[in-house]
């Protein structure tokens, strides 16, 4: 008898000793069905094994908070009965397999989730990793990926309005496709994803379940990629998206939930019905009773664990009192889609898969013990052992100083737009400032809601440069970073999410980076104030024994009390004054200067003050929302140099500058800095404010002309610099 036909719980991926506890549980042994369905919640995936102890660190509560995690989408309160959801999912090993479908399917899924909480979905932000753009992989799933997301956005009507996007060597062989929601809702319509009330019924509603995504987050996202005929046996496992079905699947769900016609709601992600129906029983500490034989199914001959373990898209279950079940049958009929009662609602806590036609119960086991007892690991940790010898490896005392530091400026920038202009991202024209600022800005209003004078901005941060050197503070100046772009938008920063994305967590070193980058969030976000409203863990991104660097993508929602006038945008005007805010640190630790131009990917972290940078996010809002700033930037990757360079090419505009003095400063990316441009009678203000918040400002020129010069290290035309910045991305493309 071969070992998979001896143990068939470790071709499910599952261990020895999982298998016994499961059988623990059960107080016997557990039937194919039965073990499937554990295989899917026990999966990395569903049941954050390696990291739910971890997550408790983080704080999440605040004034503001409404619904913290553990439930579908976090949610805050934003004034005048209102209330914004919004979460960030990862859709990486799919995407890996099939870009197309697996990032399309990442949007629907992030939709799914915000509208589950009552919600209308009214942006998404995506944060993006490929292979630098010389691999012919890294172009086709740059390419795959996007064209998927711009799909399924455009189509289902919800607009694309931020993001980031990065290249890097790390991830040629596991991208990184990271997808934000930002939905609006009344606050009185919040629902739970939580069933109650024996004798309600379950009702699943949308799309009819196939074999696409069978068990997709065991086999794709609780494992590392090997060779590529591994990878082509995967391709099964990646959902098939309908974003027109997602469409009328949001109008039918809103529809129900504005009528009061629904006890509870939860999407179908990962695990699929197994996912939905346990978890709403374990939320509500009742049972329930499923009946596969009565769900609506695509492909002929489904057995019972493929029904129970599909993960097709565009499916929600809803909790309905059995007295309101023909008006949510009508209303399904409407906006024609599929309904069809799948369960009830029981006592005793049990989950129960039957079968009606033959009234066989074909799995028999504790909803609970699959939603909440995942078994938890502590997995060893070990500090990279060559970990001292990078951070003292400084790329500014390795590295010869450039003859001409405009080479090195120019190389540096690289304009996203070829990427946004495949987004509609002006759909329900609530969008004030779109992709490529330093934080999405949009009118707080969707159909149906009371008028508000609020915005809302986002912005998303990760940059594993810093956290591969330092993942404490790399991750604490990730949430630092994400603050400091949507105060330079006007806004206040109310809430985070994160999406943390890691390697392999059974090698040390991967549990020590997870580790320590929870402990800086935590650090950075009591100190700025910021509750962490829910997230996401990605693990086993690793291919062929190599981990990706260590990529915690942080979400910032920001609160504008009075949206009155556009913000300033990154830009300078004629007859400017350029003041910086912050200090400079002169260290080129983890720089994308270094990395990017001469492969040193090694050195210090410059300091991170966060009492400082709390005082900096307060006073940069203000001088935005007082109209004292025509211009505003931060200064992050690529250093000032950068930072100078994208508010010339964005105006067209130019500047001369007399600091920094050396390559050292104009790249440096210490943390805690912005680029303010005031017309001359605003200046003065500009330096009384920053002296009275106790935040440094320092003088660094005049702004106009067609010319930046950085006097002694850069001088070049503002033309010559767009059309660097422009054709970065898209020159890759063509002639790789």
């Amino acid at each position: 008898m071969s070992a998979v036909a001896e143990h068939p719980h470790r071709a499910l991926g599952l261990t020895d000793a999982e298998y016994d506890g499961i059988c623990d549980k059960l107080g016997r042994e557990p039937n194919g069905l039965e073990l499937a369905v554990f295989s899917l919640m026990w999966s990395e995936h569903c049941g954050y094994k390696h990291s739910r102890k971890l997550l408790k660190l983080l704080p999440t509560e605040g004034p503001h908070v409404v619904m913290g995690p553990d439930e579908n989408a976090g949610a805050v309160d934003v004034g005048n009965g209102l209330a914004v959801a919004f979460k960030v999912e990862s859709h990486n090993h799919p995407s890996a397999v099939e870009p197309f479908q697996g990032a399309a399917t990442g949007v629907g899924g992030i939709l799914r989730d915000v509208f589950a909480i009552g919600a209308r979905p009214i942006a998404i932000l995506d944060s993006l990793r490929f292979g630098e753009l010389d691999s012919a992989r890294s172009r086709y799933l740059l390419d795959h990926a996007v064209a998927g997301i711009a799909h399924y956005g455009n189509s289902v009507g919800v607009p694309t309005v931020g993001g980031e996007v990065v290249f890097d060597e790390c991830y040629a062989e596991n991208p990184l496709v990271n997808v934000l929601c930002l939905g609006v809702m009344p606050k009185d319509r919040l629902v739970l994803g939580r069933a109650s009330g024996v004798g309600n019924l379950a009702v699943l509603l949308g799309s009819s379940t196939g074999r696409d995504g069978i068990g997709g987050v065991s086999v794709l996202a609780s494992a590392g990629f090997g060779d590529a005929e591994a990878e082509q046996a995967k391709r099964p496992s990646v959902q098939v998206g309908d974003p027109f079905e997602e469409k009328r699947l949001i109008e039918a769900c809103l529809e129900l939930l504005d009528a009061g016609l629904v006890v509870g709601i939860q999407d179908l992600g990962g695990a699929g019905l197994t996912c939905a129906t346990s978890e709403t029983a374990s939320r509500g500490g009742v049972g329930m009773d499923v009946y596969v034989s009565e769900v609506a199914q695509r492909e002929p001959g489904m057995e019972p664990f493929e029904v129970m373990t599909s993960e097709s898209q565009e499916r929600m279950l809803a909790i309905v009192t059995p007295e309101s079940l023909d008006r949510v049958l009508e209303t399904a009929r409407r906006w024609e889609v599929r309904a069809s009662v799948v369960g009830t609602v029981t006592a005793g806590g049990g989950l129960r898969i039957l079968d009606r036609l033959g009234g066989a119960v074909l799995a028999d086991v504790p909803a609970a013990s699959l939603h909440e007892d995942a078994p938890l690991y502590d997995r060893p940790m070990a500090r990279p052992s060559d970990l001292d010898a990078r951070r003292a490896d400084d790329p500014g005392a390795a590295l010869p100083a450039p003859g001409d530091c405009t080479a090195d400026v120019l190389a540096l920038l690289a304009d996203p737009a070829w990427i946004y202009r495949q987004y509609d991202h002006q759909l329900f024209l609530n969008t004030v400032e779109g992709p490529g600022g330093d934080a999405a800005v949009l009118r707080l209003k969707a159909p149906g809601l009371p008028a508000s004078d609020r915005g809302l901005a986002l912005s998303t941060d990760g940059n594993a440069r810093w956290c591969s050197l330092d993942p404490r503070q790399g991750t604490a100046m990730n949430v630092a970073e994400a603050a400091l772009n949507v105060a330079c938008v006007g806004a206040r920063p109310v809430a985070v999410v994160n999406c943390l994305n890691f390697g392999n967590p059974e090698h040390p070193e991967v549990m020590w980076q997870l580790s320590e980058a929870i402990d800086g969030m935590a650090e950075a976000c009591v100190a700025l104030e910021l509750p962490v409203i829910g997230g996401n863990v990605s693990l086993y991104n690793e291919s062929r024994g190599r981990d990706i660097d260590p990529t915690p993508v942080v979400g910032v929602l920001g609160l504008i009390d009075h949206l009155e006038r556009r913000p300033p945008g990154v830009g300078l005007v004629e007859n400017g004054r350029l003041v910086l805010l912050g200090e400079t640190q002169a260290t080129l630790g983890g720089s994308q200067w270094a990395a990017q131009l001469h492969g040193h990917r090694n050195g210090a972290l410059a300091s991170l003050d966060l009492d400082l940078h709390k005082r900096l996010l307060e006073l940069v809002a203000a001088l935005v929302n007082e109209g004292l700033a025509a211009g505003v930037h931060d200064v992050s990757e690529g250093g000032l140099g950068v930072a100078l360079a994208e508010m010339a090419v964005r105006s067209g505009v130019g500047a001369r500058v007399v600091g920094p003095s050396t390559h050292v400063e104009l790249f440096s990316e210490s943390p805690s800095r912005v680029v303010v441009c005031a017309l001359p009678d605003a200046a003065q203000e500009v330096f009384r404010r920053a002296g009275a918040a106790g935040v440094p400002a320092s003088f660094l020129g005049g702004s106009g002309g067609d010319r930046l010069v950085v006097e002694g290290l850069v001088d070049v035309s503002v033309a010559d610099a767009r059309a660097a910045w422009q054709a970065a991305i898209p020159t890759a493309l063509a002639t790789a």
